[in-house]
Order: structure tokens, then sequence, then C-alpha cells
């Protein structure tokens, strides 16, 4: 299947370019069944996507068009298959998130203003999809639904109710909560429901690119209430945004919509902790799906975050007077030590992922969610490269390794770096988490780098019980056929 995959998207950028790509690079997979890839060639670098519902792929590339053509800041489609579109070629907007440069923790003052900056700026263009978007927008390709009605919502109540709520064998009276569910939604259906609704807008489906927002992964999106994109970006478990951040930022999101249409503000937030409620119960059953169900236990982390957000909610006096069975089970749930709800322990021991890359392109992302990691620079060690014989080759070959080995300085600088990061291997495996990533970078990622990841992952593979995901960013990942 892998083979078939690589072969039609290198078909489609053969057919966009008249070129073969010179690398292939699979991007890390994400919750959904879609793959990405990186494609390097003469020019810039483009996404590739595959993904064989085809129903949902013409949703995005009729949305992305869409989109593109109001001027919205979207990746540009710039090849799609024929007929049934498996896959289909995108701009690349590069690696860095808008969750990628949120800091672990913020301090005392909250997140710093650039982060602010950027959330208002994303903010502003989400009022825009939002409204402006939805003008002349065929809602009728839109999948799974054509708008988020009450099937759409009673879908996300029973993900809570079977994924999480059983998952985590909280008990309860089914119909009294089914009862609730149903005034939950007859309340919600109440709200003006005519705009675009991304129904996915979280701060990893944010690019930043040159210090502006760039979005992605809009194809779940079609027609719903405003409150509903705000209440996911601003709830975000793991962005975990500081509670007072959250105020101003909803104040400046009512703000600018109030300068696109008529909006009363009070009506507005009186029915926007509703939803909040509604996005944290879909998320935490997406997080019983994904951890438990399927065991990616990365999922889990974003439990306890979740939780929290629950007892900020319920400290405030925000759940709903209306549905007294479920607020009281919401209460019950967000009282629990986390530790008994869905427990994030890794049943698949810690992933090693070590990469080579080249400082031109930069460091890579660590798209597991946790951060941290270590990055060495192996710059100061002796460059093969600079000999002619080794200029095409690569740290993997025995000419460029029996170079490298002969130099003091490079055992010099492995040997530390090994110890460094085998006291945090040791560490991580007695806390029971699950991922690591460490990367080497040099000039052009091909010798040096390349060389060092080699031999770290060759040694901690044979000292330690680890799964070592090794990547050479800048090299091939498998052989493009020809």
């Amino acid at each position: 299947m892998e083979w078939a995959v690589e072969k039609a998207v290198v078909e489609l950028y053969r057919n966009w370019s008249g070129q073969t790509p010179s690398r292939l690079v699979p991007l890390p997979p994400s919750g959904s069944n879609r793959q990405y890839f990186r494609l390097l060639g003469a020019g810039e670098p483009v996404i590739a996507a595959f993904n064989p519902d085809v129903r949902e792929n013409n949703a995005f590339l009729y949305l992305s068009r869409h989109f593109a053509g109001k001027g919205l800041p979207v990746p540009k489609v710039l090849a799609a298959e024929e007929g049934d579109a498996h896959c289909y070629l995108l701009t690349d907007l590069g690696d860095t998130s808008l969750f990628s440069l949120l800091p672990a923790q913020a301090d005392e003052r909250g997140f710093p203003d650039e982060i602010i900056r950027l959330y208002k700026k994303t903010i502003d263009w989400l009022a825009v999809f939002q409204v402006k978007g939805a003008e002349g927008l065929d809602f009728g390709i839109c999948y799974p639904r054509h708008a988020f009605d009450r099937h759409s919502m009673m879908w996300d109540l029973n993900y809570f109710k079977y994924y999480f709520l059983k998952l985590s064998g909280v008990p309860f009276d089914e119909q009294k909560l089914e009862d609730d569910f149903e005034r939950f939604t007859a309340r919600l259906l109440e709200v003006d429901n005519a705009f675009f609704m991304y129904r996915d807008f979280q701060s990893r489906n944010v690019m930043v690119v040159d210090g502006e927002p760039w979005f992605i992964d809009y194809q779940g999106g079609r027609r719903g209430a405003l409150q509903y994109d705000i209440a996911s970006l601003l709830f975000d478990a793991k962005a975990n945004i500081p509670f007072g951040q959250r105020t101003e930022l909803l104040g400046h999101y009512i703000d600018k919509v109030s300068r696109l249409l008529t909006l009363d503000p009070d009506r507005f937030r009186s029915s926007f902790f509703d939803f909040v409620l509604l996005r944290i119960m879909q998320a935490l059953g997406t997080y019983g799906f994904r951890g438990g169900v399927e065991k990616k236990t990365l999922f889990l982390q974003s439990v306890p975050y979740a939780l929290n957000n629950l007892r900020w909610i319920i400290g405030n006096g925000l759940l709903p007077g209306h549905i007294p069975y479920l607020s009281g089970l919401i209460e019950r749930i967000a009282s629990a030590d986390p530790a008994d709800i869905l427990s994030p322990t890794p049943s698949d021991g810690l992933t090693l992922q070590i990469r080579s890359f080249s400082y031109k392109r930069g460091i890579p992302a660590d798209n597991s969610g946790n951060g941290g990691g270590f990055v060495f620079d192996c710059r100061a060690l002796p460059n093969p490269g600079r000999q002619p014989e080794m200029r095409a080759l690569t740290g993997r070959d025995r000419e460029v390794r029996g170079l490298l080995q002969k130099e003091p300085s490079v055992e010099q600088f492995l040997k530390p770096v090994e110890g460094l990061v085998g006291n945090a291997v040791e560490n991580y495996l007695s806390r029971g988490f699950n991922s690591l990533m460490v990367s080497f970078g040099c000039t052009g990622g091909q010798h040096r780098s390349v060389y060092c990841a080699e031999k770290l992952a060759k040694s901690l593979g044979k000292k330690y019980p680890v799964k070592i995901e090794l990547v050479h960013c800048e090299q091939p990942y498998w052989p493009i056929q020809t």
C-alpha cells in the first residue's frame, strides 16, 4: 500500500511540474487517515496529501479554491488527480504552527505579548472566514454534513458518552443523560447558524509564515454558529491559554465580528459557554477514542487540561441550568483525579526520535506535542563535504564514516552527547513517558549530522529498551522510482 501511495504522489508531481522530485519526506501522522509528504525538487518544496476518502478531498479542494478566491490565507491547490481525487498538491506553509510557538507554561503575566498578538491576528481572520467566507459558498459540498445541525450535535454528545464516559467507567443514568442531550441540542439550535463553521479551529491548524497566520485542515467545515470556532480556539486543551487572556481574546473576537455584521454582545456571550461545553465534551470523546481505543496515548495527555477547563466553567457558574443531570455529571468528572479518568499510561514504551537536518532549513519540528528534547550543532566538527571525493556522499557511507571515526574531536563531541541523552532516556523510561526527540544539525544535513544521528541511534538502541525512529531530513526517506 505504501508503494502505491508513493507512486500516486510522485506521478501527480511529475504531471504538474514536468520533473521527478529529488526527495519525498513523509510528514508525521495526525489524528486522521490522511498521509502528508513534503516533495523536494528544483523549485520550492510542495506538500502532497493522500486520502482515500474522495468526498472529503472534494470538500477540501472546493473550500480551498473558494477561500483563495476571497483572498483568505489558505494553501494554494497546485494540482489534483482528475476524477475521484485521492491525492493533491499544495503550497508548503512550513512546519511552524501557532501551537509550536506557545510557551510550555505561562508566567504570572500570562502568554507573551507577541503570542497574544498572533492570537488576535488569527481571530481577525477567523471572523472573516466565518462571515465573508460563507458568502457564495455551496454548503451542499461540505462533508460529512452540510451543516452543524441536530445530527452533528448528537454525534458529538454520543461520542462523549461512549468513548469517554463508558471507557472511563463513569456511572450514569442513560435515559436521564439522553433527555438532557435533547434539551441541550434544542437550545444550541436556537442560535443563528448562517455562517461558515471551521469545525476544528485550533492552534495546531494555524501555520505561522513570516509572522502571519495561515490556515489548514478545514475539510470538515460546514454551516454553523459563530460561537463554536472561537470556543474551540480559546478552550483548546493543551494550548492552555491563561483564563484572563481568554477573556481578553473573546472580547477582541466580539469587537471584530461586530464590524462585519450586527451582533448583540450580551446575547452572544449568553450562548457562548454552551458551545464551550459542547466542544470540551466532543474533545473528551476524541481523547477517549484516539487514546483508549486506538492506543495513541499522546491524546490522553490532553485529558487533565480539559478537566481543568471544566473546573473553571463550574467555578464561574457557567454550567447551563436547563440540563441538571448532565451538569451534575460534569461536576463529578471535573472533581475526579485525572489519573482515574483515562489515565495516560503509555502502552508502547518510549520512542526516541533522532533527526539529522540542515541549519539552512531550520530545526525540525517536534510533532509529538511534547516539545523539549535536544538539539546538537555539529558544524564545529571537521566537514568531509569539503573533500571533492566525498562531496556527493553522506554520513552513512563507509568513506565518510571512516574519516570521522579517526577524528578525536568527533569522539569528544559524541561522548557527552550520549551521556546527556542517556540520562534523559533513563529518566523518561522510569516516568512512563513515550517520546523524546534528539536532533543533529550541520550546514547541509548530509555528512556530520547524519553520521552523529546514526551513531547515537545505534548506541542507544543497544543500551535501552526504546523504539528508535531515525529520520535524515535532508536525505531521501526512500528511493524515488524513475
